[in-house]
């Protein structure tokens, strides 16, 4: 029997390696994506490559900037050369500028269209040049991460927000569109403590944050990226009657008041 493929975007760190490593762990081939280092890319595939190993699951490496159809199309291509087929595409490749959202002079036009250009024109990007592979797939998903920052207006920026509301309506709209075929939802997480946001944010900032989600959530809890990675082998694997959706992981932030 064939083994199963999961390519799993911006997956050097947080919660695209902990993706990576939880599908690998179940026996899936992976596809571990960076766009500018390759040695944390790396360090997360030795990973899955161990993890995986009793199954004899593979791994590939992968650098591709989501914002490039070219690059993008390169990767679709690598996974068709490597393995031909493709049964889930995690969808995590982000990218924000940490600005107040009282400061509007904070953003221009530019940051927008760079935000946009990874959340949303890469998530599609993605989806379209592994739409061949997926099709072929008897379970083919796509799954998107977003954030509760496109329902709460709230987090890194107002551009980042937008773009999460954005990459929600996509969502909705892909999964109209492709299927019976592919299903395609999206996760929306709370607060995550990754290094990622920890270093956006700033050490003070990222502790107020943290006491302060903790105090308004309903289950005292942030998110870890494992937490994420679980509900994406769900929407990915086990949902198979589900498409369109948006599943929140946030601690239930959404029931007590803001």
């Amino acid at each position: 029997m064939e083994t199963n493929v999961c390519v799993v975007t911006g997956s050097s760190s947080g919660i695209g390696a902990a993706t990576a490593r939880l599908y690998a762990e179940r026996g899936w081939n992976v596809v571990v994506n960076f766009s500018r280092e390759a040695a944390p890319a790396e360090a997360v595939a030795a990973e899955c490559r161990a993890l995986g190993e009793k199954f004899g699951a593979d791994v590939l490496v992968q650098r591709c900037n989501v914002a490039d159809d070219a690059d993008c199309r390169a990767l679709a291509a690598a996974v068709q050369a490597r393995w031909g087929r493709c049964d889930v595409l995690v969808n995590n490749a982000g990218t924000t500028k940490f600005v107040h959202a009282r400061h509007l002079d904070g953003l221009d036009a530019q940051d927008f269209q760079n935000i946009y250009a990874v959340n949303v024109v890469g998530a599609f990007q993605m989806t379209r040049a592994l739409e061949p592979m997926l099709k072929l797939s008897p379970s083919g998903a796509v799954v998107n991460v977003s954030s509760i920052a496109a329902s709460t207006g709230m987090g890194s920026s107002i551009a980042y927000a937008a773009s999460k509301g954005a990459l929600n309506t996509l969502t909705m709209a892909l999964a109209r569109a492709l299927g019976p075929a592919i299903r395609v939802n999206a996760i929306a997480p709370g607060l995550v403590e990754t290094p990622w946001l920890q270093n956006g944010m700033g050490a003070e900032r990222y502790a107020a944050s943290v006491a302060g989600y903790k105090a308004r959530a309903a289950l005292a809890e942030i998110i870890q990226p494992e937490d994420v990675a679980r509900a994406a082998w769900y929407l990915g694997v086990d949902a198979t009657k589900t498409s369109g959706e948006v599943l929140a992981v946030d601690a239930a932030i959404k029931l007590m008041p803001v």
